[in-house]
């Protein structure tokens, strides 16, 4: 395990940053001097933190939230330029160490790709079902290809591991997102279908969403299967804890979305056509976490408390002082009383422009109608033309520890540069960053900012 550095002992800033919006300036790959220089840019601009979306394989539309394993990391992001041999003693003692993981995984990428890509689910019975003597012929069979997985995932966490010792070198801290659910066709369902609510043929019994609000008149239906609470209640929350591990192995602070179903979640039967269907499941929550807090005594974790939260999902925050979230863009609705607002904001706590969930500051403030600019602009005291730049000063002012602006808020860029709409199911994902854009004098300015706001080392 890499060592877990504090990253909420002071008042620190950063910037949200996917990986994945490197790929255009570096198609060879990103995690060698494409990453390296941004370390070296966030550095020189005062920010300490670096904040990326999960980094394991993405699902077909290119989610990172959709993920085949949240174990494996995405080979995409291996800069084959700077990719390590996989020989010696390093990568015999990487399979040992990943082995509980790493062999399934290697044989589920291998198998699908030769079920022609479909779901597990869809498999041969024998193999469906991992049937010990059909496994064991298929490892014979794709020993070769199986063998190239395990290599990837080696060079994988080589270059991972390279890069956060860079970061840690020069002061900068990086801040991990874990998806609360897995992919319904994922190594994980198929390698732990004991810890998944599924029929006999794998296909989830149901699956997760969110009820209707405002925002869906019909709720959301996400369409992942739910956890077996029960079985992982039986086995010390192992599966948990592993999914935990791996990423503090990569990260020193990690986000937990979707955070509210860990106090309850919404089940939704797999057949239903709406998320009407669903209903409200107690999670044990309390025992995961307290679970957690035995591991990680100084549990490095943000809850993701957005949207409709009870009080419940706020008292079992509060009850392992995790720090939670603010949004600008969600504090000028009107409420006097929201915690968006900055001067409601709390000292430990998370507080960001937008989240890679909204618009850019630039295409937020284009969409918003006359009431709510005049809000705004009362708020601040300032006019349209500074808004921007006054709801980034507004993050970086406020008490909370740590203020996250998204790279597009940073460069001040529109709506074309937003990278997902929620609810939609094309066009997302896929934004990358202009050439030359993360500039000297840019770093300069904000690296001016930082100091200001107390936010630099």
């Amino acid at each position: 395990m890499q060592p877990v550095l504090p990253v909420l002992d002071r008042r620190r800033s950063g910037v949200l940053l996917p990986l994945s919006a490197l790929h255009g300036l570096y198609p060879q790959g990103v995690l060698g001097a494409a990453a390296r220089h941004c370390v070296d840019w966030l550095a020189s601009a005062g920010f300490s933190v670096w904040q990326l979306l999960p980094v394991g394989p993405p699902g077909p539309d290119g989610s990172p939230y959709w993920l085949r394993s949240d174990m494996a990391g995405d080979p995409a992001l291996i800069d084959v330029a700077e990719r390590p041999a996989a020989t010696g003693a390093a990568y015999v003692d990487f399979c040992a160490a990943q082995a509980h993981w790493l062999d399934d995984y290697a044989l589920f990428e291998t198998l699908h790709s030769a079920q022609a890509e479909k779901p597990w689910q869809q498999w041969p019975a024998a193999l469906r079902d991992r049937d010990s003597a059909a496994l064991a012929a298929a490892t014979r069979q794709h020993a070769g290809r199986i063998e190239e997985i395990r290599a990837q995932q080696f060079a994988f966490q080589q270059q991972w591991h390279a890069l956060r010792r860079y970061a840690a070198d020069r002061g900068v801290r990086l801040f991990g997102d874990l998806p609360f659910y897995v992919a319904p066709d994922s190594a994980e369902t198929w390698m732990h279908r004991e810890q998944y609510q599924l029929s006999a043929d794998g296909a989830p019994q149901f699956v997760a969403g969110v009820p209707p609000d405002y925002f869906a008149a019909d709720g959301q239906l996400w369409g992942n299967p739910l956890y077996d609470w029960d079985a992982a209640q039986r086995d010390g929350f192992a599966h948990w804890r592993a999914r935990i591990r791996q990423q503090l192995d990569r990260f020193d602070l990690l986000r937990i979305d979707h955070f509210r179903a860990l106090a309850a979640h919404w089940a939704v039967p797999a057949a239903a056509a709406t998320a009407r269907s669903g209903r409200w499941c107690p999670t044990p929550g309390v025992e995961l976490l307290a679970q957690l807090a035995v591991d990680w005594p100084a549990l490095p974790l943000v809850a993701e408390d957005l949207g409709e939260i009870t009080p419940d999902v706020e008292a079992l925050r509060r009850r392992h002082d995790l720090p939670g979230m603010q949004v600008l863009q969600f504090a000028f609705d009107g409420s006097t009383d929201s915690v968006h607002l900055p001067h409601r904001h709390a000292p430990r706590s998370v507080t960001y422009t937008g989240t890679h969930d909204n618009d850019t500051l630039v295409g937020w403030l284009q969409s918003l109608d006359g009431e709510t600019l005049r809000r705004i602009e009362f708020y601040f005291g300032v006019h349209g033309g500074q808004l921007r730049e006054v709801l980034m000063r507004g993050a970086l002012g406020s008490v909370a520890q740590l203020a996250v602006l998204p790279i597009a808020d940073v460069l001040g860029l529109g709506a074309e540069a937003r990278f997902n709409t929620p609810g939609t199911v094309s066009g997302n994902w896929s934004w990358k960053l202009p050439p030359d854009t993360l500039t000297p004098a840019l770093a300069a300015r904000f690296a001016l900012l930082n100091r200001v706001f107390g936010r630099s080392s």
